[in-house]
């Protein structure tokens, strides 16, 4: 008798927790057919409730916010964890930033000023303005990197900078051209002609590039700012490593 009363007992709880996942995943699901007409056209990237206030967490266009059940209101900003006084908000976007991959054959690599040192075997593009200080200290921490292919997409973004960068893909020698400015300060002369440059744009604002420079590894991950040799090194590694 024990037994059939613990039978019934699980098979009740096993029916409940199935019919709250149900009920959880039809919320979401409402949630976000709600929230959508706010965004037209654009994608909801992520969509989760949260264990607090009973909010939901929304992702749309790289920009994260909360909303209520209904959808009826739409909260921008920092929740802050008030015991660890940590902010929970903060460490989520972290946690999205470290898991968006921007794949290499998603972008232009036709339009790049291909570099290849040593063998080429391993594999980097970084969007870059030739007026950004940063961009000129991530060169010099590439000179002593060997075995790799960079691609270099012109992203001039900075004031001056598009006359500059047309000036560097028209050149004869466009790798000599890039590295004479880059490493050595020289001004190329003026050029013109026909640039991808509208295209390479494009690109970098259709995969949310904010800053130069932005590196992209062949296995999709991604690290804004300038960052040294050493680091460099040990991404091209693990990125290495995860596509094999």
């Amino acid at each position: 008798m024990a037994s059939q009363h613990l039978t019934r007992f699980i098979l009740i709880l096993f029916i409940y927790i199935l019919s709250g996942a149900g009920f959880t995943w039809a919320n979401e699901e409402a949630v976000e057919k709600a929230i959508e007409p706010h965004f037209p056209g654009a994608k909801i990237e992520s969509l989760r409730k949260t264990p607090y206030l009973g909010l939901y967490e929304v992702l749309v266009g790289g920009e994260l916010f909360y909303t209520d059940e209904k959808a009826e209101y739409f909260f921008f900003g920092h929740i802050v964890d008030t015991k660890s006084r940590t902010s929970v908000t903060n460490e989520r976007l972290q946690e999205i930033k470290a898991a968006r991959r921007v794949p290499l054959d998603t972008l232009p690599l036709e339009f790049a000023i291909k570099i290849v040192k040593g063998n080429g075997e391993r594999k980097l593009a970084v969007f870059t303005d030739p007026n950004c200080p940063y961009c000129k200290q991530l060169e010099k921490e590439l000179v002593n990197i060997t075995d790799i292919t960079i691609y270099t997409l012109l992203y001039p973004v900075l004031r001056g900078s598009l006359e500059l960068s047309t000036s560097i893909w028209c050149a004869q020698d466009q790798i000599k051209a890039w590295d004479d400015f880059m490493l050595r300060g020289i001004t190329p002369e003026t050029n013109d002609c026909e640039t991808p440059i509208p295209t390479l744009l494009k690109s970098g604002q259709e995969n949310r590039v904010t800053g130069t420079p932005t590196l992209i590894f062949a296995d999709g991950s991604i690290v804004g700012g300038m960052i040294p040799a050493q680091a460099i090194e040990e991404k091209l590694r693990s990125a290495n490593q995860s596509i094999k």
